[in-house]
């Protein structure tokens, strides 16, 4: 079997806002593959990107981003954690494109302290010029979003609105493209099969991936739940692929050739868990490679996990997929030197 290319639908009917230029690395990753025993490991590097520390969320941004040029609009509003990645990529990439950017960010993770409140991507937001409004629940957000849009109205600004984490079907079609621009690098490797493994969060990676790789076909995926339980990311699975196929003009995809587990999930959304900082370490130490101890870190503990557990032949070719989030681990500082130091 090989990709089929010839199926893979065209994205020049949505509006782009030109932030991705030219494929993210995928790159070996032999001493990792060996502590795993999985000979044929690749990392594929979306952390590696020149606009604002990188990240997945700047493929969905793409495509937002380019609706809001395309409507005309000169505000960018969405929302998040305190250390939300996606409200510093969308900053940053509001920045890059003379927009206004207002981030409506709730304090959804039970922590506090300097480390937290104060660094990681919380800097990050105000250099890239964000204005940051912090919410102590869900109904301060909610009033806060209302009062943005009426501010807005009144100053004759037009406000476009991204979902948390971009995850949306727009933003679906960021991880379906990234799909195909993974395929091609396999063939360039003389590779004609993978099996795929990445996270599951705010579900727009996830449900790209998904679409992606049943539209291609000879790529298999695992996707490791981060931040929701199994039983929620099934569901949030489902209906992005079915919207994000419906824009493309397909049926709802049976993504029969996808995993969900959800056993390194811990105690929930931004908590690590003790295997999260065994495979922090494992990375940095193997490969030199940073994650993250909210997304990446939980992915990669499932990696580890499945691994040992004998899920990944020796032939098979497995590729990672590193979504980024290096700013957000100073958030962590106290629990990450001491995890580092291990």
């Amino acid at each position: 079997m090989t990709f089929d290319f010839a199926r893979f639908p065209s994205f020049d009917g949505f509006p782009r806002a030109g932030l991705h230029h030219g494929p993210t690395p995928l790159v070996p990753a032999p001493r990792l593959g060996e502590a795993l025993g999985i000979p044929r490991l690749l990392l594929k590097r979306d952390d590696v990107h020149p606009l604002g520390v990188g990240g997945n969320k700047l493929r969905k941004l793409d495509f937002h981003l380019g609706a809001a040029l395309s409507e005309g609009a000169d505000t960018v509003l969405t929302f998040g954690a305190v250390q939300t990645n996606h409200g510093r990529q969308t900053a940053a990439a509001c920045a890059k494109l003379g927009l206004r950017c207002e981030l409506v960010l709730t304090a959804a993770v039970p922590r506090s302290g300097d480390a937290y409140e104060r660094s990681g991507n919380v800097p990050l937001d105000h250099l890239f010029g964000a204005r940051v409004h912090i919410c102590a629940s869900d109904v301060e957000a909610s009033a806060t979003y209302e009062r943005l849009l009426a501010e807005a109205a009144d100053e004759g600004r037009k406000i476009r609105t991204v979902p948390v984490g971009g995850s949306d079907p727009l933003g679906v079609l960021g991880y379906v493209d990234a799909t195909r621009e993974l395929a091609a690098q396999l063939v360039e490797l003389g590779l004609d099969h993978a099996r795929i493994v990445g996270p599951h969060a705010s579900g727009a990676t996830a449900a790209g991936l998904a679409l992606g790789t049943e539209l291609l076909g000879s790529l298999d995926l695992d996707i490791a739940c981060v931040s929701h339980p199994l039983n929620e990311a099934v569901d949030n699975l489902a209906h992005l692929t079915a919207g994000a196929a419906e824009l493309l003009g397909f049926d709802p995809p049976k993504l029969e050739h996808v995993w969900l587990n959800d056993t390194t999930i811990g105690e929930g959304y931004g908590i690590p868990a003790s295997g999260t900082w065994e495979a922090i370490r494992l990375f940095g130490r193997t490969e030199g490679v940073v994650l993250d101890p909210v997304y990446t870190g939980k992915a990669a503990a499932a990696l580890v996990e499945w691994a040992a557990a004998g899920r990944y032949s020796p032939e098979e070719t497995v590729v990672f997929v590193h979504t980024g989030g290096l700013p957000g681990l100073f958030g962590y500082a106290p629990e990450f030197m001491a995890e580092a130091q291990k």
